[in-house]
This record gives C-alpha cells, sequence and structure tokens, in this order.
C-alpha cells in the first residue's frame, strides 16, 4: 500500500520536512520556516558529559516540541501513540496507512539503511507513506534523498532503538478540525513563547547563556578531544548540514522571521529579523574556525570562535528579547 499524491522532495529539517508532508495531505500548506517558527524551534544547549565523547551543540527545540507546539498554535489534532510492542508499534502504522493517511515517526537513524553516515541519534523524524512485504517508503530530508526506503526490519529496529533522545516507537497523525486562526495572530503568539524560553533558560547550559557558556568551554576543546582533526570539523558538520539548513537553525528561523514580516505588521519582528540576518553569517564563521582548529591543532582558531560565541550570545539576547515585545494579537 503506497499513497498517492504525496510530496516527496523532502525539505532541510527532518521534523519540519515530516510535518509538511502531513499537512500538506490535510490540505495545509505552510513554508517550512514558517512551520519551524509556528512550532517555537529555536534554542540553543551544549551539551557535555562523562558519556559523551565530545561536546554536542543543539539548536533547536526537544525532538517532537515543535510537533507539538506548532499543532497547538494551529489548533490541529495531533494524535502521538507509543508502546513497547513492536506488533503493536507496526499495526499503529499500517492501519493509518491503509486508511490513507502519512504518518510521522520517530526513529533511530543510525538502522535507516539509506543512511551512508552511522551515527546513533534517536531524535530523527521522517513520514511514512507506504509499505510493501519487505520495505518502508518514508520521506526524509532532501539530503537524504527525500523518498527513500528501507527494509521492515531496519525500520521497526529504528522505532524500538533505546538510548538518548529516543522514543517508545512514537508515530503521530494530524488532522484538522477547523479552519486555522490568522497566521498573524499565530506568528505573534508563537516567536512571543519562543522568546520568554530562550531568554529564561532554567539552566546555564541553554538558551543565551548557553552560547555563553560555548563561548568559554569551546577554548578547551583541543584538550577536551581524544582525536581533534575527527571532532572538531564533526561539531562544525553538524552545526551547518546536519538537518539543520545552515546555520545551527538560524538560517531557517531568519527565513521564518523574513516571511513573518510580510504578515506582521510590527518593530519587534521587524528588528528582530534583522538581527537573525547579521547572526547567521557569524555562525557560519565559527563552524569554520572550529574546522580549522581540529585541522591545524591551532588553538588561535578556538579563541576566534569565543569571541565570535560571546558576540553571539549578546546578539541573540538582543533578538529575542524584540522578539518578546512583539505587541500580542488583539482577537
Amino acid at each position: 500500500m503506497i499513497l498517492d499524491g504525496i510530496k516527496t522532495a523532502g525539505g532541510e529539517h527532518c521534523e519540519t520536512s515530516t510535518l509538511d508532508v502531513l499537512l500538506r495531505h490535510a490540505g495545509i500548506e505552510l513554508s517550512e520556516p514558517m512551520l519551524f517558527g509556528i512550532g517555537e524551534g529555536l534554542g540553543f544547549i551544549y551539551w557535555d558529559g562523562k558519556n559523551l565523547p565530545f561536546p554536542f551543540l543543539g539548536g533547536r527545540s526537544r525532538p517532537a516540541e515543535i510537533t507539538r507546539k506548532l499543532t497547538e498554535r494551529l489548533g490541529l489534532t495531533l494524535r502521538i501513540k507509543e508502546t513497547t510492542s513492536a506488533r503493536t508499534a507496526w499495526r499503529n502504522v499500517a492501519e493509518q496507512i491503509d486508511a490513507g493517511t502519512p504518518v510521522g515517526l520517530q526513529l533511530d537513524s543510525y538502522h535507516l539503511e539509506y543512511f551512508t553516515s552511522k551515527v546513533h541519534f534517536g531524535g530523527h523524524f521522517a513520514a511514512l507513506y507506504g509499505y510493501d512485504g519487505e520495505k518502508a517508503f518514508l520521506v526524509d530530508t532532501a539530503q537524504q534523498g527525500g523518498s527513500v526506503s528501507t527494509s521492515l526490519e531496519s525500520l521497526e529496529r529504528s522505532r524500538g532503538e533505546k538510548g538518548p533522545m529516543t522514543a517508545k516507537n512514537l508515530s503521530f497523525t494530524i488532522t484538522p478540525e477547523a479552519s486555522l486562526p490568522p497566521l498573524s495572530d499565530v506568528i505573534r503568539t508563537s516567536v512571543r513563547a519562543n522568546a520568554a524560553e530562550f531568554l529564561n533558560p532554567p539552566i546555564a547550559n541553554l538558551g543565551y547563556r548557553g552560547i555563553g557558556k560555548t563561548a568559554v568551554q569551546v577554548k578547551k576543546w583541543l584538550d577536551r578531544s581524544t582525536d581533534p582533526a575527527r571532532d572538531l570539523p564533526q561539531a562544525a558538520v553538524l552545526m551547518e548540514r546536519a538537518g539543520t539548513g545552515g546555520a545551527l537553525f538560524r538560517r531557517i528561523y531568519r527565513d521564518f522571521l523574513e516571511e513573518g514580516t510580510k504578515l506582521v505588521e510590527d518593530a519587534g519582528l521587524h528588528t528582530a529579523y534583522e538581527k537573525y540576518r547579521d547572526i547567521v553569517p557569524l555562525w557560519t564563521e565559527v563552524a569554520r574556525l572550529f574546522t580549522r582548529a581540529g585541522e591545524t591543532g591551532d588553538h588561535r582558531h578556538l579563541i576566534d570562535a569565543s569571541a565570535l560565541l560571546s558576540e553571539l550570545a549578546q546578539r541573540e539576547q538582543e533578538a529575542m528579547t524584540a522578539l518578546a515585545a512583539v505587541q500580542p494579537s488583539r482577537s
């Protein structure tokens, strides 16, 4: 059973790419940056620990949070199913496909056969739009090929993997129940909420404070790594090309803000867009400096990256402060 009329090109980011498939099937067409922004996707985390071979820099909210917040903002019905039973997990999705509805899945990308990079990542998403006796047919990001397939056995392993950021065979569908609220009102609410979370992190590893902490920690990265030539360029790749849309999701968020300024007349939104327009190339430069530090072993590149990160912490604090000042909708 393979569903017809599914857009299989894929997007830049896995969760919003999956949402695009499900929403288009439901008759809702929004750009990928708009999905990311309404879902309050922008964030930051500096994550290090004894169990990690090298620190991780994240630029978005937790897995599935974009989906939950987007559907809440748009007044859509989100049905999430989780189970520890592989048999029940397959029945949950097969019944939806047989009924003509694509399904979102949370996966560990390590087990997906079309992934050439075999790294465990339990916060990956793809849209299931069909299956036969041997394979599952998915829409993944454009980087992974858009329309892809993997064996049913590999999909089962991918859904049932245990570890950081994994879920218990999580699947979800989205159904519109009524007309959408005015998009301008949704944008106002979403940017204010995203800004509030970014500006008031519960711990120093998150939000703008996390960027400031990173500025201190990266100066130690050559000593922190057992293989700088591998780890530092890999950190840069994760920032620029691992489904982030570039600049650790800042490019996608900049595009959301630009689109938002055409729908919402508010000085705070315009100010934030202008600031993120300038922020994006700085993150790309930080990634370049990480790569150079790993390739050369020259500590000066990390000193330069640290200075840029300190500046970025301040710039993002200012941009999010502008979004926090966006006037709420009057409706």
